[in-house]
């Protein structure tokens, strides 16, 4: 099992947006993080910078790396890069955060 987290920003005046678009997530796009082993997914908005904050738990690295060439995941990037701070391919501008501190 592996944890990511990562931030990405959205554009000012579209946090209803996002936040409605994941909402009404598309089931196959549901399907297809779980059948690639993602078992928790959170998002958190900071609403004075805008930065979302993503931690996911996968089974491993390879399997996270496949969801971007999937069908449903490259529809929800160009669906979503209206809101969000986004590359060339529609993927969501992310940085990868490390983790300092676990409390077990």
């Amino acid at each position: 099992m592996i944890q990511k987290a990562f931030r990405m920003k959205l554009f000012e005046g579209k946090e209803k947006d996002y936040e409605k678009r994941h909402n009404e997530i598309w089931p196959e796009l549901v399907e297809e993080l779980k059948s690639h082993g993602a078992s928790k997914y959170l998002i958190f908005h900071d609403k004075e910078t805008n930065y979302l904050f993503s931690y996911v738990e996968m089974e491993n690295q390879e399997l996270w790396d496949q969801i971007s060439e999937t069908e449903a995941c490259k529809k929800w990037w160009a669906f979503m890069k209206d809101i969000m701070e986004t590359n060339s391919d529609n993927s969501p501008i992310s940085v990868e955060l490390s983790n300092v501190f676990n409390l077990k």
